[in-house]
Formats: structure tokens, C-alpha cells, sequence
């Protein structure tokens, strides 16, 4: 199970590090029993019963004393859902100061995929392997279109904030994201849920192994109350 320092990669060229955290079971547990001046230095069975207690019956700012901070690179598409999330904290690469990578996200061929239904309700279905494959050509297509003339526009001197309008959203981006467990669950339960787009799935089962980890006994208990953040 990875760890401070390690990083887990996601997609074609993606990747989840958890560059710090200060984040641990028993910062739940002295967040609630701070209530009755009580405090520990280790974790008792009571603590863990203490910490499903909490779960189960949505005492919720107890799981907000710890951090985890995360550098993430994936495709700007993903990192617009993402950044929906708005109780935590986000500093992203600025193609306003600096240029674009040219590192683009070009779904595996099993991930061209159809939908049906109606909107909140789409069923995604893989697409027949010569029409993925055809539509992978485009993509790579569009890509390379969009990048020459991205650098064709800096070479003629346009600015950087002007010349990124012809980037599409399938270009990778990085961002530091920092959060605590009760948004981590909030991001997981939405994310890392079947009706998510798989690609930001990917992420959310990335960063919910970070989560297991380092919180193990608030994981179990976020898991065996379905899921769902306090």
C-alpha cells in the first residue's frame, strides 16, 4: 500500500503522489474526545470503536483534523471535475506563466466508448475496435493540429494566456491538492463510485489507496457505513 513520498500512476502518462500528510486515525479520536479532556498517544480498541461510532452517526468534525497533500497530474478534463470539489485547497500549473507539456490523454482502445440512456442515467458501452481505433487516429489528430498551432502562436510572439484558447482538454495538467479525510471521503463517495467517468475513477481509486493506508481504521469504518462521508 504506498505511502508518504510514493506515487501511484494512473492513465497513459498520469500520476497520484501524496507528498505529506499528517494524517492518522488518532487525530479523530483526540478531535472527539478533546470534548471530555481526554487525550491519547495510541490507538485502543475502544478508539476504533469509537472512530464506526462516529461514522455511523455523521459526527463529522472529527475526521477534519489531519491533511493529506497531493500532486497530481492528469488531464485537464479530469482536473475540472475534480476541482468541483471546492472545500480543499488547489495551486495548478499556469499556461498564463509558463508553457504547455506536450503530454496528451489518448484513451486506450476499451475506453472509446458509447453512451445510452438519458442524462444522469447513461450506460457506457466499448465501442467495436475499428471505430476505437479510428477514433483514437482522430484524437492523436486533433491533438497534433492543436499543439502545432499553440507553438506556431508563441513563435509569433502571442502571449501565453492568448495562444493556450487552441489546447484541448485532453492535455495533462499538474496541481498540488490539499484536504482533509472528511473531504477525501466526500471526493472518494462521489468519484471512486461506479457512475463516475472512468477516467477520474481511476484517480479516485488512486487516491483512496493513499487514504486505506494511512487511515486504515477510518477507511474500514467509511467503507462499512456505505460509503458515504459523515
Amino acid at each position: 500500500m504506498p505511502g508518504v513520498g510514493e506515487k501511484v500512476d494512473v492513465l497513459d502518462h498520469g500520476f497520484v503522489r501524496l507528498d505529506a500528510a499528517e494524517a492518522t486515525d488518532l487525530s479523530v479520536v483526540n478531535g472527539a474526545r478533546v470534548s471530555f479532556l481526554q487525550f491519547k498517544d495510541e490507538m485502543a480498541d475502544r478508539d476504533h470503536k469509537l472512530i464506526r461510532f462516529l461514522m455511523r452517526e455523521k459526527h463529522a468534525s472529527p475526521f477534519e483534523h489531519n491533511l493529506f497533500r497531493f500532486h497530481v497530474k492528469c488531464p485537464i478534463a479530469v482536473g475540472r471535475e475534480w476541482m468541483r470539489h471546492r472545500w480543499s485547497s488547489f495551486n495548478e500549473h499556469s499556461l498564463r506563466y509558463s508553457e504547455a507539456i506536450d503530454t496528451f490523454y489518448v484513451p486506450a482502445p476499451e475506453q472509446i466508448r458509447t453512451q445510452t440512456g438519458k442524462p444522469g442515467a447513461y450506460t457506457f458501452v466499448p465501442m467495436e475496435g475499428e471505430t476505437a481505433d479510428q477514433v483514437r487516429g482522430m484524437i492523436e489528430a486533433q491533438y497534433r493540429q492543436a499543439w502545432d498551432s499553440y507553438r506556431s502562436m508563441l513563435e509569433l510572439g502571442v502571449a501565453r494566456e492568448v495562444a493556450r484558447l487552441v489546447l484541448p482538454v485532453g492535455l495533462y495538467t499538474e496541481f498540488y491538492w490539499t484536504v482533509n479525510a472528511r473531504a477525501l471521503m466526500n471526493f472518494i463517495a462521489l468519484r471512486n463510485a461506479e457512475a463516475a467517468m472512468w477516467e477520474i475513477r481511476c484517480y479516485g481509486e488512486a487516491v483512496e489507496s493513499f487514504f486505506a493506508t494511512l487511515m486504515p481504521s477510518t477507511h474500514e469504518a467509511f467503507v462499512e457505513c456505505g460509503r458515504v462521508a459523515p
